[in-house]
């Protein structure tokens, strides 16, 4: 699911220190790509929002607060199977394997914000619980499942347990409508109107409000890094629905 796992990330971060994240993290779209180090420098090392790569590290390190990197890495494994209902959810070893051997940039990002003070852990520790993170494997079915927390005012449908307030479900949601989507999140907000994080691996979750969370896939990108495809289907989907949350 790759940068899909952002979302469950932050949602543990959040459950770590609440509103003080927002001290090291920011709420804003970069308007750059996902993997961008250039505002790093200027914001000296606090990233825009925490959907980029530099937010979402920076989110994996108060997760791994405390913990080892494999104590690190189950929390969050266990969080998605928890949410999903389905304990048959896995991180694929071989993506694991393979972010970790072409993730020079994201060491680049991890090691400048570590030099402006904003990591509390290693830098390998850290980009281990990262990596890791990126490599969970969903179906679609089991990531629609995955957000229907989030489309519930933070609790499971199945079994009413919260998991989140709602209040918290709604910022998170906020921040899936004008951050979700990289430097393309305007676009997708403007065309399908609904909350939505996407993956390079061409996966988008896209969450309904009090209706519903969806899942697409389609593996061809547009210049932004989103799903194509799988864009078009979710701005039809909100069409034909009325499910934008601008109103139909």
């Amino acid at each position: 699911i790759q940068s899909i796992s952002k979302v469950f990330v932050l949602t543990l971060a959040l459950g770590r220190l609440g509103d003080a994240l927002w001290q090291r993290v920011g709420r804003e779209p970069s308007g750059t790509a996902f993997n961008s180090i250039v505002q790093l420098e200027h914001e000296r090392g606090i990233p825009r929002n925490p959907f980029i790569n530099a937010g979402a590290i920076v989110a994996s390190d108060v997760v791994l607060a405390g913990n080892q990197p494999r104590e690190a890495i189950g929390e969050i494994l266990r969080f998605a199977q928890f949410v999903a209902d389905d304990d048959a959810i896995r991180i694929d070893p071989e993506v694991a394997r393979s972010e970790a051997a072409t993730g020079f940039r994201n060491r680049a990002l991890a090691n400048y914000i570590s030099a402006f003070g904003n990591l509390d852990r290693p830098v390998e520790h850290v980009l281990g619980v990262y990596f890791h993170q990126c490599a969970i494997a969903m179906s679609c079915r089991q990531l629609a499942r995955s957000g229907l927390f989030l489309a519930c005012g933070g609790r499971l449908p199945t079994s009413g347990q919260s998991v989140i307030s709602s209040r918290r479900a709604r910022r998170i949601n906020a921040l899936m409508l004008t951050c979700g989507h990289y430097d393309g999140s305007g676009d997708f907000a403007f065309r399908v109107g609904l909350p939505g994080k996407s993956g390079v691996g061409g996966g988008i979750l896209a969450i309904a409000p009090g209706k519903a969370s969806i899942a697409v896939w389609s593996p061809g990108l547009n210049a932004n890094g989103n799903s194509l495809l799988g864009a078009l289907a979710l701005e039809r989907i909100a069409q034909r629905a009325g499910w934008s949350v601008f109103g139909p």
